[in-house]
């Protein structure tokens, strides 16, 4: 049977909330992310797009490209609850969806047909998000998760495609490489390095040559190029925390090695938030005392996935909640009010070089292991290791 898969994309989603809060945005150039000269293009308008402004540029570069462009902060809590609003229409009425990121979202309607035309029903089911949120939204439909991705680009903005079977491969021919998913700026400019440009060149190569020259990124980005991706839905699922704790063999009133401690754990528990791209909205911190008394505080904060930022928060909790001076048998960090979100840390505070230094070090833990790479005060607690333990 010939799957149905479904791509669905809100527009320029950051941009398209704030317009519902502010008229005046309108067709405007509008810049979403850090005011400081410092700060990061968290996201755009199109009207900005056309001088050449994207996300994740820096800000200085994106107000000198387009310097009549309205910066606004940007607001995690309103764009995860606009956010919550089009997932639930998806959830009552898909089968079987997976929420990619914040605004993006994946739908298995592999042999609906057999009921009612599919793409009708993806298209009344668009027209349904589009009503009742009032955010524009495009859609792709095919037979694989990255062909449908590359028709909702195409399709964009606000609007819908749907590939035939049978029609992938030419619909794709002569689009950029760079449409493929997976093809970040790094791989892109090492295949036009190569005489590559359309994916068309891409579906002419044998795929033991590509193998060749790329290794399994090669095999991988032939299979989307020939539409041959079987990746499969992802089944939507809302996870409410992470956290971790750790029980001392020895009750400790160390400050040192505790503040070393908590380091630690906001560390690896910032690391787990990118790689699962959720932000956190509250903090809880727990200790139990030597006689088991047990007391937790917590602390709701503007969504972020940032350490520094969290481990503040953390430190302050502890500060509030370590009154006793008695000795600790157990403390705890965790991480609740959880939300999808696309950028790896704060874009909307952090600094160009913070981010890059994020992205690095997440990049090694990712290849190496999380314990790879950690701070120095971290390294220096000689307190047995901890673990995340499971979701609420």
């Amino acid at each position: 049977m010939n799957k149905s898969i479904a791509h669905l994309d809100l527009d320029s989603f950051f941009v398209s909330v704030e317009r519902l809060h502010n008229k005046k945005l309108l067709n405007k150039p509008v810049l979403i992310g850090g005011s400081g000269n410092r700060g990061v293009v968290a996201a755009a308008s199109y009207e900005a797009r056309r001088y050449g402004v994207h996300s994740a540029m820096p800000m200085r570069l994106a107000r000198e490209l387009c310097p009549e462009a309205i910066l606004v902060k940007g607001d995690h809590d309103s764009y995860s609850y606009h956010s919550a609003i089009v997932t639930d229409i998806i959830r009552e009425r898909a089968p079987l969806f997976e929420k990619a990121s914040v605004d993006e979202f994946y739908l298995d309607l592999t042999g609906m047909d057999r009921f009612f035309g599919t793409y009708k029903w993806v298209t009344e089911l668009r027209n349904t998000i589009v009503s009742e949120s009032k955010l524009p939204i495009s859609m792709g439909l095919s037979n694989t998760k990255s062909v449908a991705k590359i028709a909702t680009g195409e399709a964009k903005p606000n609007g819908q495609i749907m590939i035939d079977y049978g029609e992938e491969k030419p619909f794709m021919a002569p689009l950029s490489i760079r449409k493929i998913p997976m093809i970040g700026e790094k791989t892109y400019k090492n295949l036009r390095y190569m005489g590559f440009k359309q994916i068309l060149t891409i579906q002419e190569m044998p795929l033991d040559a590509m193998e060749q020259l790329m290794g399994k990124n090669g095999k991988a980005i032939w299979k989307k190029a020939n539409a041959l991706d079987n990746t499969p839905i992802v089944p939507y699922f809302e996870q409410k925390s992470i956290s971790t704790e750790q029980t001392f063999y020895h009750d400790t009133a160390d400050m040192p090695r505790l503040n070393a401690l908590l380091v630690g754990m906001v560390e690896k528990l910032g690391y787990l938030l990118r790689k699962k791209q959720k932000l956190t909205g509250t903090i809880v911190l727990k200790i139990r005392y030597s006689n088991f008394d047990t007391h937790t505080l917590q602390s709701r904060i503007t969504h972020t996935s940032s350490d520094p930022v969290i481990l503040e928060k953390v430190q302050e909790l502890f500060a509030k909640l370590y009154e006793r001076r008695m000795l600790l048998r157990l403390i705890g960090v965790k991480l609740t009010n959880l939300i999808t979100g696309h950028y790896q840390i704060d874009i909307f505070n952090d600094s160009v070089e913070q981010i890059a230094l994020y992205q690095a070090l997440d990049h090694i833990k990712k290849r190496y292991g999380v314990k790879s790479v950690r701070k120095a005060i971290a390294m220096r607690q000689s307190l047995h290791e901890f673990s995340p333990f499971g979701k609420k």
